[in-house]
């Protein structure tokens, strides 16, 4: 069964602010009428009770003239319409002369209304009045959706000839308004009204619009319907495979839908006992100010106002003392910041400078040695620019992912990751370069544990770790990767090398809690210390933590305490 996404008719909200613009300016000459002026306010507000209240208040007066009376009925006939009392709205309309200033929008609103009820041929009747109006909107008339009007209608009444010119015309007038809500509810019509007619290779091609164009609008009742006729037609074409898609996104709209009626529904609750609470606290500082009016005399009020200026004083001196305090935290802050990037510039450019120098020189040893023949000392040039290459690649690569996350450009989304197949795929990526250096890599992880972790930024500080551990490692060394026994809060991840080391001092200015970048000591590899003051930022943003332990000459222990996986306890 197919499901209708205009069951009668559209709303014209981007005509609505013309209409009460001219609505108020009309009613300009009856400011003096103290309830019709509420009335009018209370309509462009939206409050219909309201609405209702004064308007009839105004028709109880001697003093309404006729043109007063039409716009008091004009007003209530409205508002029973928008509180779906279509019978008490009409009586109203009725009642209005032809004279009213807005007789014709009364005749489109009726012919709304005649099509919500079901009375299709009174509608046509209604709606044709507005056939062969200008493409300039009359208010709330739209050419449009009077054509829309007309389509629906004799779709009901299975004139489906007529229906499709003026379905189609309808369509033709929304894509050049470029409004998309009324598209994706006139594609569904239209494809309705061909599937009713078994001519499905026209039918199916509106349905797919009208669920592509849903796709562009927030309203989730429009999303449920094009997704459920496209899962009916997935169905009759017996694709049950996209069917069964379509009907799950469509409960997802649905299941959307009733949490979004919920929350209004909450938020009126709420509304009105916030609005009678005050109501209530209101009316007991009544009391309790008149009671006191009766205690107080000159000399409590004078010390009151005192009081009163002290107390403001001393707000204000406090809050000039905190704004102070930010300003000069946020200014220490800044000027780290600051060193951090001259620093880093500095650092970067002397380094990129002597890595291209390295190649430049080396190139020109190359072109030597190629001249001579001497293809034992081209090899040896050969992998000692792929290092310094690949070095260059790796300093460039941390300064683009650091500048990323100072500027909060990472996408970051923690998910439950199994370590051993993360390892494994960095590993992978590694072997060329481990096996070109002759070094042994163990890796030692229990296959059942998994952490709680950003994927892209583990990524890199798994690759910055290795990548660390390999360049200050020498040839025929050793590369250990193991976990140990987790506790509550942790699962500990070891990256253990067996190459140069560090000192005390470099380990301690490492691990200091500032964005603080230090320069390493060999000066045949390059290195900022940018590298691990990512990972450090990457795992505290993770949840997690770092540790070294290293002694020069004896190798480097870096100790990743990674976030454990969620679990519901």
């Amino acid at each position: 069964m197919l499901f209708s996404i205009t069951h009668s008719l559209y709303s014209q909200k981007d005509n609505e602010k013309l209409f009460e613009l001219e609505v108020q300016k009309k009613c300009k000459k009856f400011a003096q009428e103290v309830n019709f002026k509420k009335a009018q306010l209370y309509f462009i507000k939206k409050n219909w009770d309201s609405t209702l209240v004064y308007s009839m208040k105004q028709l109880s007066s001697n003093k309404t003239s006729l043109e007063l009376s039409n716009y008091c009925h004009f007003f209530r006939g409205y508002s029973f319409k928008q509180k779906k009392m279509l019978n008490e709205a009409k009586k109203e309309f009725y009642t209005i002369s032809k004279t009213f200033y807005f007789y014709k929008s009364i005749h489109n609103i009726l012919g709304q209304i005649s099509l919500e009820q079901s009375e299709f041929k009174k509608a046509i009747s209604y709606f044709k009045e507005f056939e062969n109006i200008s493409e300039t909107n009359h208010f709330d008339i739209n050419k449009s959706f009077i054509n829309h009007n007309l389509g629906v209608c004799y779709v009901q009444l299975r004139d489906f000839n007529k229906a499709e010119i003026y379905l189609l015309k309808s369509t033709k007038l929304q894509e050049l308004e470029k409004d998309t809500i009324a598209l994706v509810g006139a594609y569904g019509d239209i494809a309705t009204m061909y599937y009713e007619q078994y001519k499905d290779n026209l039918a199916i091609p509106f349905f797919e619009k009208a669920y592509e164009f849903s796709k562009k609008v927030k309203r989730y009742d429009l999303k449920q319907i094009a997704t459920k006729n496209m899962a009916v037609v997935e169905e009759n074409r017996k694709n049950f495979e996209k069917a069964i898609v379509y009907r799950k996104e469509a409960e997802k709209w649905n299941d959307s839908l009733m949490d979004q009626n919920k929350i209004w529904a909450v938020a009126e609750v709420e509304k009105k006992f916030a609005i009678k609470q005050k109501q209530e606290e209101i009316h007991v500082l009544e009391v309790e100010n008149r009671i006191k009016q009766t205690q107080r005399n000159g000399l409590f009020i004078i010390a009151i106002l005192l009081l009163s200026i002290f107390g403001i004083g001393v707000y204000f001196y406090l809050q000039k003392i905190k704004k102070n305090k930010i300003i000069l935290a946020q200014k220490e802050n800044l000027d780290e910041l600051n060193a951090t990037k001259d620093k880093l510039f500095s650092i970067v450019s002397h380094d990129l400078r002597s890595s291209v120098n390295a190649l430049k020189t080396s190139n020109t040893k190359l072109l030597n040695h190629l001249q001579t023949k001497n293809y034992e000392q081209l090899d040896v040039l050969l992998h000692k620019n792929n290092a310094i290459a690949n070095s260059s690649y790796n300093l460039l690569d941390n300064l683009l992912n650091w500048s990323q996350q100072q500027t909060n450009q990472l996408f970051f989304q923690q998910e439950s990751l199994h370590l051993f197949s993360i390892i494994q795929q960095i590993e992978y990526n590694y072997k060329p370069i481990v096996a070109e250096k002759n070094i042994e890599l163990n890796i030692n992880i229990d296959k059942s544990i998994f952490v709680f972790m950003d994927l892209d930024s583990f990524k890199i500080i798994l690759r910055n770790m290795l990548d660390n551990a390999i360049k200050f490692t020498n040839e025929k060394g050793t590369i250990s990767i193991y976990s140990e026994k987790p506790n509550s809060e942790f699962i500990p991840l070891i990256i253990e090398d067996t190459g140069i080391g560090m000192s005390n001092e470099v380990v301690e200015e490492l691990l200091l809690e500032s964005t603080k970048l230090s320069k390493k000591n060999n000066k045949e590899i390059i290195g900022t210390g940018l590298g691990i003051q990512l990972c450090k930022s990457m795992l505290l943003k993770n949840g997690g933590k770092l540790n070294i332990e290293s002694k020069i000459g004896l190798g480097t222990k870096f100790i990743l305490f990674l976030p454990k996986e969620v679990t519901n306890g």
